[in-house]
């Protein structure tokens, strides 16, 4: 599908997102997408003449790489979905024994030493192993030969809530019980969130764009839209972008057990995450990462690579109302996902699947219906919506670049992953979430929603390759 939009003005600054562009696509009641931000020593395709504006370019997603409690890579995570089987169990990696909820989505089938050696293994923490072994994984996945590519057009975006505050917590405890020189050398290295993106880009010698964003639950969906934004623009041409989380410790694990955050259902573990449902107690903290190979469009297809996806559109804001609760009409969720659908020239009768954030708690799951409804009105009742949480637990920041992954691969696959356990669904939450089974389905768009602390809203918006 091509864009069907018309320049209305020359554009020379983004301010949040939302203002730039008018559609002519009459199904598009939200009037602006956001503007290009063209870059200062635009490549030589680029024309330098200020009162010409380039076409933007389109991105592609050509790799998938993933470290799920489910399964690893872009096969393990679709067979694991396929499974209909939730990986959540008592929690093993810590002593929860003083905790309410004593739940957790592990990643159980990933050893360092299988995938790094010694010294690599030893240096980097679990959230830097995520981060690197899922990056390998969806380069893997692209057929991209990185040593022959520009390396000033490679970047690199990544994501995630708390970085690496897991291992500093467990050198905490090192300093405390055996000093200052037993704790690890590369604690400085590993702590920080930025850790991620400039992991990646020693990696594959990405000298392009690098950042890494600590957005909350947003985080990883933010990774992913800014990285498609860096190639549409013309900033680069190839961007490894997702987001990593392993805050499984006991401090990281405390932090949200205090807020009663997360669920208690701990006889059950296995029905503990239930998004939609009328006996949803919380969400389960989960860890893993999802790693999306971003590529623009005409080059991919020039190579001959597989397309998963078009990442088409992306919106984000604030709701500006409580660090932990959500604004409870769902205005500022709404209009981020008009926002996103506007971008991608697409109004809300095109969209053929929902994957909502979803993540079990009793504010976010029914405000989500409510910005739902505000959007799609009639088409609501009519689009397949689920949340693929109750899998593998809320990995935080890690958890919208792996649902992206699943938007991917649902248009891919034509299959529709289940909200798992959903047996009396929530008055409140009256949409068709796709209860317990999933179903096939040929989708040409997909919405795919993240939302975190801080009352940070993101959207992004897949469509199926031409």
């Amino acid at each position: 599908m091509q864009r069907n939009v018309e320049r209305r003005g020359l554009v020379d600054w983004w301010d949040g997102g939302m203002v730039g562009w008018e559609s002519t696509n009459p199904a598009i009641h939200h009037s602006t997408i956001p503007p290009v931000h063209h870059p200062t020593n635009p490549p030589s395709h680029q024309s330098t003449n200020p009162l010409i504006v380039p076409p933007q370019r389109r991105v592609a997603v050509t790799g998938i790489g993933a470290v799920t409690p489910i399964g690893l890579g872009a096969s393990g995570l679709w067979q694991g979905l396929l499974a209909h089987k939730s990986a959540v169990g008592a929690a093993t990696r810590f002593d929860a024994s003083g905790f309410r909820s004593r739940l957790a989505a592990e990643v159980a089938d990933f050893s360092a030493s299988d995938h790094f050696d010694a010294k690599r293994a030893r240096r980097l923490d679990r959230f830097g192993q995520f981060t690197l072994f899922s990056a390998r994984l969806a380069v893997e996945d692209s057929g991209l030969r990185l040593a022959a590519e520009d390396h000033e057009r490679v970047g690199s975006m990544m994501g995630s809530a708390l970085g690496g505050i897991g291992y500093a917590e467990e050198q905490f405890y090192v300093f405390q019980t055996q000093g200052l020189r037993s704790v690890s050398t590369s604690l400085a290295t590993n702590v920080f969130a930025g850790a991620a993106s400039c992991n990646v880009a020693i990696e594959f010698g990405a000298q392009g764009p690098n950042s890494t964003n600590a957005m909350s639950c947003a985080s990883g969906t933010m990774a992913i839209g800014e990285g498609m934004r860096q190639i549409r623009d013309g900033h680069a041409d190839v961007m490894i972008c997702g987001a990593s989380e392993a805050p499984l410790n006991q401090l990281c694990f405390g932090a949200f057990a205090i807020i009663r955050a997360m669920s208690t259902r701990n006889d059950d573990p296995e029905h503990a995450s239930r998004p939609f449902d009328r006996d949803r107690d919380g969400f389960v903290m989960g860890e893993g990462a999802a790693v999306l190979v971003l590529e623009e469009y005409e080059r991919a297809k020039s190579r001959g690579a597989r397309i998963y996806a078009e990442i088409a559109g992306y919106a984000f804001g604030n709701d500006a109302h409580h660090m932990t609760a959500p604004r409870p009409d769902g205005s500022q969720a709404a209009r981020i996902m008009r926002g996103a659908l506007a971008d991608a020239d697409v109004g809300p009768g095109d969209v053929g699947y929902i994957n909502a954030h979803g993540s079990s708690t009793p504010l976010n799951d029914p405000t989500e219906t409510r910005a739902i409804r505000t959007v799609f009105g009639e088409h609501a009742d009519r689009v397949p919506v689920s949340s693929t949480k109750a899998y593998y637990g809320h990995a935080l920041g890690a958890s919208g670049a792996i649902e992206a992954a699943i938007s991917a691969l649902a248009i891919t696959n034509d299959w529709l992953p289940p909200t798992l356990n959903l047996e009396v669904p929530d008055t409140d939450c009256d949409l068709d979430y796709i209860p317990c089974v999933g179903r096939r389905a040929h989708v040409d768009v997909v919405l795919t929603n993240s939302f975190g602390f801080g009352g940070i809203n993101a959207a992004l918006v897949l469509k199926r390759a031409d």
